[in-house]
């Protein structure tokens, strides 16, 4: 798994606008990294939607996205919570509901911001801690939404 970072201003990035993520490019088989998915448009796309739980409780925004390189389909977001949104969690899209500008996840507020950190120098996340994201979720391994629900901007 890669991890995206935001390049201000940054006219050559995909998506174009600031604040639009990065790609790195890797051809590692199973990597997950900032891409174009066809089915959701440029990943600046879900940048920014606010983050509710099946509750309706606002948890946060989404800041990061990430793909993965066999299916090209969007798989986690990191969210930003707290006041001051300095704190950022990792979230899987299976199960999430778009609905315009708002993505509705199926896990209660406190246990998302409970779970795994992305780190600040982290560029690759290997496959064993995907595998301890994956077990804190309760999912099985290499779950990839088929179809996200909801409505496409």
């Amino acid at each position: 798994m890669t991890r995206a970072s935001h390049v201000p201003g940054c006219s050559g990035c995909p998506g174009g606008a600031r604040g639009a993520p990065w790609k790195e490019d890797t051809a590692r088989r199973g990597v997950i990294t900032v891409t174009r998915s066809e089915r959701l448009g440029a990943p600046g796309e879900l940048d920014g939607l606010d983050v509710y739980d099946d509750g309706g409780e606002k948890i946060g925004g989404v800041d990061e996205v990430y793909l993965d390189d066999r299916t090209g389909r969007p798989e986690w977001v990191t969210v930003r919570t707290g006041l001051l949104g300095l704190r950022e969690h990792f979230v899987p899209l299976a199960g999430a509901v778009r609905e315009g500008r708002r993505l509705t996840v199926p896990w209660p507020k406190d246990f998302v911001r409970e779970a795994p950190r992305p780190g600040d120098t982290e560029e690759y996340i290997d496959a064993a801690r995907e595998g301890a994201l994956y077990a804190y979720y309760g999912l099985p391994e290499d779950t990839v939404p088929e179809d996200p629900e909801g409505e496409e901007d």
